[in-house]
């Protein structure tokens, strides 16, 4: 025993050597025992023949049993180092695939054949704007709005839609394929994810931008052809309205139609200005006083006409420097205030406010109105989309003209039933780009600026 152990734990030299020194000390016990130096237990005395005989095979015992346990260790040493190799290569090859898998910039997400979610790569954690964690043992079809495809049908791949937990929406192109394992088959599925949120975005900016100038150039014409018989009929009605010998009621038709004659002329003005080609003149100019003298305005209007409304200020910032026409931000401005006080009829209150980013200011108007639907959020930018009655639906339009003169973005966020806000983001002025004075917005372009309205 004490050989296998030395030849185990030891180099086989020390093997050979332990099984030397133990012959030794055996025959050396051997021969005080026969010289009767030592008392002997056996019962027998042998021949010194006999005894040469029991040392020499004790003597190939222990050299065959040195022989074979050092043997046995070089192989199991020899299978420990090929184990290490092998592990060794193994963790290679598995942070290979960890970091091949980590580092695509498409999102992977692999789920058991119950659907259950078993890992998701990094860029699947962004997309998403969930965890790993979070997303682990989840069943991977309610996280998006529309069925996932189906591993083995005509439809192994379709554009998905998502509400992220910021409720901010987008869309998914996702492939599905089995995941097999040699021997067992197929054990899931693998779901790649590519984001196509910026690509609709962009496919609805182009749209909206052919619509926006053909209904530009359409209203335009209609406003000329419109405004001079409009000014002869509210002419000919203000002559008539002075005759002496008119009756009350001939006295209140031509009110009537004094009254509509200017509601169409006012609408023919949203039409030319909505149509003609802007002048701005930039400067650097300070967005809070801009927005107060906007604020104030309108306190006064609405404590005037009793509406209930209180505005509520929260600007994180005092000073907002950016690159901007002043009064082209006061429109844009007067325009979101507008039209939160046309949506909360029964009083509310209007929240606005400003947050520094990175490289943007945001400025936010809030109100406590009724909402929009889904459908009316994403076509709120489009001219004739109002939602009041009496509106010409060209206010939003005007606005998303002026912003992306300003190469800035703007975009609403709104549910039924939970009010409406409306978000604008301009860049400072640090950031900006110089933009020459007095610039057509025909010429001014900017980034997309309908960053995506969602809900």
């Amino acid at each position: 025993m004490v050989i296998i152990v030395a030849s185990i734990l030891m180099r086989r030299v020390w093997g050979y050597l332990t099984a030397a020194l133990a012959f030794i000390l055996y025959g050396i016990v051997l021969e005080l025992c026969y010289f009767q130096i030592v008392p002997s237990y056996s019962t027998t005395h042998p021949g010194i023949r006999t005894l040469q005989a029991i040392i020499f095979v004790n003597l190939f015992g222990y050299a065959a049993v040195a022989y074979l346990a050092g043997l046995l260790a070089a192989k199991l040493r020899q299978a420990d180092t090929r184990l290490e190799h092998a592990q060794g290569a193994l963790e290679n090859l598995q942070a290979l695939h960890e970091n091949i898998i980590q580092s695509t910039s498409n999102g992977l997400i692999t789920t058991g054949l119950d659907g259950r979610i078993t890992l998701v790569n990094a860029a699947a954690e962004k997309l998403l704007d969930r965890t790993e964690a979070e997303l682990l043992r989840q069943s991977i079809g309610p996280l998006f709005q529309d069925p996932l495809p189906v591993v083995g049908s005509e439809r192994t791949y379709g554009e998905m839609r998502f509400i992220a937990p910021n409720e901010f929406r987008k869309t998914f192109r996702v492939m599905v394929s089995e995941l097999n394992v040699p021997g067992r088959g197929a054990v899931g599925h693998v779901y790649t994810l590519d984001d196509l949120t910026q690509i609709r975005r962009l496919e609805r900016e182009v749209r909206m931008q052919d619509r926006l100038a053909a209904v530009g150039r359409l209203s335009a014409a209609i406003a000329h052809e419109v405004r001079n018989p409009l000014t002869s009929i509210a002419g000919s009605a203000s002559l008539l309205a002075e005759m002496p010998d008119l009756s009350e009621e001939h006295r209140r038709l031509l009110q009537i139609v004094t009254r509509e004659s200017e509601r169409l002329n006012n609408i023919i003005t949203d039409f030319l200005a909505y149509s003609r080609n802007k002048q701005y003149r930039f400067a650097n100019v300070d967005l809070i006083p801009l927005l107060e003298d906007t604020l104030i305005l309108l306190e006064h209007r609405m404590a005037a006409q009793n509406t209930g409304i209180k505005i509520e200020r929260r600007y994180s910032a005092q000073k907002t420097s950016v690159l901007a026409d002043g009064d082209r931000m006061k429109q844009v401005f007067w325009n979101f205030c507008e039209n939160a006080v046309r949506a909360m009829k029964k009083g509310g209150t209007l929240t606005v406010s400003i947050d520094e980013m990175e490289h943007e200011w945001q400025l936010s108007f809030a109100d406590t109105g009724p909402g929009m639907s889904p459908l009316m959020v994403e076509k709120i930018f489009e001219p004739f989309q109002s939602q009041f009655e009496g509106g010409t639906g060209l206010g939003l339009a005007i606005v998303y003209q002026i912003v992306q003169a300003h190469e800035g973005k703007v975009f609403v966020r709104s549910k039924p039933e939970q009010g409406c806000t409306f978000v604008l983001r301009l860049r400072k002025a640090a950031e900006a780009v110089a933009i020459t004075p007095a610039l057509s917005a025909e010429h001014a372009v900017g980034k997309p600026i309908a960053e995506g309205a969602h809900a």
